[in-house]
């Protein structure tokens, strides 16, 4: 195979609809517009979402619930990953090296797991359950800001 024997598949090309070429076409006359009405004009664009006058769906639908433009997203990561890490101290940029959270939002430690080992934890946050369980371990949490 090379440059000059290579095709487009079959049928993934389509010819563009030539409308008001004539009667014989099967496109003439009203150019596949209809008689009358909105969408036979010249120029005619509804807004998005437009039902002929109805109320649209997006209006019908009821408004419930709120959101909190001041909500702050955590990375979550539990003990029992912090575990498998088998590191002594444990940063946000340690965490992003191993791949455990992807994004630069702060982080956040859970209790999910069992640690075994004495770890050094820096995170923005810390659950109960999590401070308890590194604290017994015989580790620290540093809480950055």
């Amino acid at each position: 195979m090379n440059l000059s024997n290579i095709r487009a598949p079959k049928n993934s090309t389509e010819k563009r609809k030539r409308v008001g070429r004539g009667m014989g076409s099967g496109m003439g006359k009203t150019s596949t517009r209809g008689h009358k009405g909105q969408r036979s004009r010249s120029g005619s664009r509804m807004i998005r979402g437009f039902e002929g006058g109805q109320m649209p769906l997006h209006r019908r639908m009821p408004k419930r619930g709120f959101t909190n433009v001041f909500r702050k997203e955590y990375n979550i990561v539990s003990l029992e990953k912090l575990a498998a890490l088998g590191e002594t101290t444990i940063t946000p940029e340690v965490l992003r090296q191993a791949g455990i959270i992807k994004t630069k939002h702060p982080v956040k430690i859970l209790g999910d797991g069992e640690l075994k080992t004495a770890v050094t934890v820096q995170a923005h946050k810390f659950s109960k359950s999590a401070q308890e369980k590194i604290t017994k371990s015989g580790g620290k949490f540093e809480v950055l800001q």
